[in-house]
């Protein structure tokens, strides 16, 4: 199979062994449909022939759920045979995974078929299929991801619940404290850690911030004019977050909603769009910025309701949605408003854009910046109109946002407009993939059908 345009060359791998010759590992994974980072771990004399031939990986790991069983009702089980795919490696993402250990490396895989052909079920060829439609306009989307993410401990209380994760110094985190630079103090050695990973690993993280719950932190990744970069910089962050977290024998978890009584976290998409020489098309001394912006927020709100499933993909998503918790529950805009799903943030003109607040951490970042900017370039072709900015509390006015999964689904499912910008199969393996989890997590009969209807039935 001929090396397909933005795998990674041999001269790559040469470079990169010669700048680091104590490498004997290396992981070789791509992520999913549910989201969950699969491949291997090569040993040193096996690298160059990835580099070379690409490597070979089962077709029904592309649509394994979030456990990692097969989704039989996808027909790449037993009906495909199983068939392998090949991944190649990505160029510039042969980087030290430094939490793995000094002989520990990383590349991340775009996914094709034996034929040299993209696979359609790879959410890198998704989000792939999204930006072609701003370069055939002469458009270039600009995108950062914000992650929120808690810490806790490693290990799980008899009842199988989690609990925050104390420090080095024995210190357990009891209060909100947003923004407070103590809460980052009880985890200074873990973020350092985290941002020499980061810098290793080429990734342009920023600040930490503790964050609206005791135990809980963001952390920003940088605008870039490359949408893929800045959805790979996101999964690369996760991965990077987990693994240090585990040296620090603690769990770094991007759960929407791991605890009841706190916040959710969430992953927020910033959008700008630039024309051909580079101008940030959304600019204006307007706070609410230019037309195009508007555009772009009609767009966006249009295809909102049809992207929930994306944004909210697992049963604890919509655990999130919850009034006066920062986790938008109706629709609509507004300038420098943080209760409202789509917000353009103060800042100078130049930087004018679009903050997409709604999906939860555990969403596949692919497939969320995916959704959002094929609302986005929507907007911008047909001119859909905004209508007003929300002032004030965005959670009592607009339109109630749907927050129950099977309802999610079924729009997701009759969305032809997000299906068309996806292209392929991969809404339709999608929706097969998330009903299939939707059956499995509803069929256990948890503890909590025993406390409420045991005696009481």
């Amino acid at each position: 199979m001929k090396r397909p345009a933005g795998a990674a060359d041999v001269a790559e791998l040469a470079g990169f062994v010669a700048a680091h010759p104590g490498i004997e590992f290396l992981d070789v994974y791509y992520t999913n449909l549910a989201g969950v980072p699969r491949g291997k771990r090569l040993r040193a004399h096996e690298f160059l022939s990835a580099f070379e031939q690409g490597r070979y990986l089962p077709g029904s790991l592309l649509v394994a759920d979030i456990t990692g069983l097969d989704v039989e009702e996808s027909g790449m089980v037993w009906e495909d045979g199983d068939a392998d795919r090949v991944g190649w490696p990505v160029a510039g993402t042969l980087k030290p995974a430094t939490w793995l250990g000094d002989d520990s490396a990383e590349v991340m895989l775009s996914m094709f078929e034996l034929s040299g052909a993209p696979c359609d079920l790879d959410p890198r060829r998704v989000l792939m299929n999204v930006i072609e439609r701003f370069t055939a306009d002469g458009l270039v989307p600009v995108v950062a991801c914000e992650l929120e993410f808690y810490l806790v401990d490693a290990r799980r209380g008899r009842d199988g619940g989690i609990r925050l994760a104390r420090t080095s110094e024995g210190r357990a985190p009891l209060h909100r404290q947003v923004y407070g630079l103590d809460s980052v103090d009880l985890d200074g050695d873990y973020l350092r850690d985290l941002w020499a990973a980061c810098d290793a690993l080429g990734l342009p993280t920023g600040a930490a911030i503790g964050e609206y719950a005791p135990g809980q932190y963001e952390m920003t990744l940088a605008h870039k004019p490359d949408a893929l970069g800045a959805a790979d910089d996101a999964v690369r962050f996760k991965r990077a977050a987990k693994g240090v977290a585990d040296r620090h024998r603690r769990t770094a978890t991007f759960m929407a909603k791991p605890f009841a009584e706190l916040s959710g976290s969430g992953l927020h998409v910033h959008v700008s769009v630039n024309d051909k020489k580079g101008r940030n098309i959304f600019a204006s001394a307007d706070p609410a910025g230019s037309a195009a912006l508007g555009f772009a927020i009609g767009g966006a709100a249009n295809l909102m309701p049809g992207s929930i499933a994306v944004f909210a993909p697992n049963a604890n998503s919509y655990r999130r949605f919850r009034p006066n918790s920062y986790a938008p529950v109706r629709a609509g805009w507004g300038v420098n408003n943080r209760t409202v799903p789509l917000r353009i943030p103060a800042g100078p003109p130049a930087s004018r854009h679009l903050e997409h607040r709604l999906s939860g951490a555990d969403a596949n970042p692919y497939l969320a910046v995916a959704a959002v900017l094929a609302g986005v370039h929507h907007g911008l072709t047909h001119e859909i109109d905004p209508g007003p900015p929300v002032t004030g509390d965005g959670e009592t006015t607009g339109e109630r946002l749907p927050t129950d999964w099977s309802h999610a689904l079924a729009l997701f499912e009759g969305s032809r407009v997000l299906a068309d910008y996806w292209g392929g199969r991969a809404a339709e393996m999608f929706a097969t993939v998330k009903r299939v989890e939707q059956e499995r997590y509803n069929a256990v009969i948890t503890p909590l059908d025993f406390d409420w209807v045991l005696r009481s039935a």
